[in-house]
């Protein structure tokens, strides 16, 4: 197939790009390099993806740039373009609506014109405010900006599919790690102050939970809704295990030296399994990776955690750093997506 992924410099989408063209399809990656976080780290991102066979890359601006062209024989779109972070949306609330639903917009528009077989918009459990346990049966009540112009963005998705006929499926992603996490994410804010002997600031009791969802397991779980999802449909992508902020510092603390793993356990069907997990499971034997097994997964060494990280310091030093005390200041949060 030939699929169109926005975002594609991003965490998520390079993830997702590159698994679309292990499993064969066409990619036609596209991203606009808008400054959440310094250009450099997504191109790096990019770098495995650059010159291969069957990727075409367009840097596009859904906000302003024709997208008509890049839309041409494309079958699906997963859109994983967003302006994240919950914190600075309360300060640029028009750069979050611009993103988050202008862009929106502008993408379905084309998408209709073109006569795309399913659109994947990808939205966050952000839309869940507080409270972002459980199924897709729970309420929606975002507490920033940021969630809502998701939730918006959603909607939006829905009308057009009413009002249109767009083949359109949501996915809410919860709290997704891994190698090439945003600077600004928990799990590698954690990581790198632990290994350069900095404070880790954590606001509120830390008995905040989610359910958090290794990186793997979302390309996969993305992948499977290419084919599977149902039209006017929206599912959890989530790891189905909850994990308060201050075991997944103790976690973190504990690791002397990182463990790879390369697979997990079933997590079990239940009232807080996602809809789309339950259907995988009776279809298939979809494995989901522990938050232990998906911190494993980060590389081995001090010098290679911060390589990840796109930071910088002496072997040494890191190294000394690496299975240290954690000194934490009560009074971070996890991530919106």
């Amino acid at each position: 197939m030939r699929i169109l992924v926005t975002g594609v410099a991003g965490f998520i989408g390079s993830h997702l790009a590159e698994a679309l063209l292990v499993a064969g399809h066409h990619v036609v990656g596209l991203d606009a390099f808008i400054d959440y976080y310094p250009r450099a780290i997504k191109e790096r991102n990019l770098s495995e993806l650059r010159g291969r066979a069957n990727f075409d890359f367009h840097e596009l601006d859904l906000r302003s740039d024709s997208l008509d062209a890049c839309l041409e024989g494309v079958e699906v779109v997963v859109n994983e373009a967003a302006m994240a972070g919950l914190m600075r949306s309360w300060q640029d609330l028009e750069m979050y609506t611009s993103c988050n639903i202008i862009a929106v917009n502008r993408l379905i528009e084309a998408a209709v014109r073109a006569g795309v077989g399913k659109f994947l918009h990808v939205s966050t459990s952000s839309v869940y405010g507080v409270d972002a346990v459980g199924d897709e049966e729970q309420p929606v009540r975002p507490i920033s900006p940021y969630g809502v112009t998701k939730l918006a963005a959603e909607n939006l998705v829905l009308a057009h599919m009413a009002t249109h006929g767009l083949p359109a499926s949501i996915l809410r992603y919860f709290s997704i790690y891994g190698p090439r996490q945003r600077p600004d994410m928990a799990y590698r804010i954690f990581i790198a102050a632990m290994l350069e002997g900095r404070e880790i600031t954590i606001y509120g009791d830390g008995r905040q939970s989610r359910s958090n969802t290794y990186i793997g397991d979302c390309v996969r779980g993305t992948i499977q809704a290419i084919d599977r999802a149902q039209v006017g449909e929206i599912y959890n992508i989530g790891g189905g295990v909850e994990i308060t902020l201050n075991e997944a510092v103790d976690l973190i603390a504990s690791a002397k030296r990182p463990i790879f793993y390369t697979g997990g356990g079933v997590v079990n069907s239940g009232p807080k399994a996602s809809k789309l997990l339950r259907e995988l499971q009776k279809l298939t034997d979809f494995p989901v990776t522990s938050t232990l097994m998906g911190l494993g997964a980060y590389p081995a060494s001090g010098k290679a955690w911060l390589g990840m990280l796109g930071m910088h310091g002496t072997a040494e030093a890191n190294m000394a750093m690496h299975g240290c005390d954690v000194m934490i200041n009560i009074g971070a949060r996890f991530d919106d997506r």
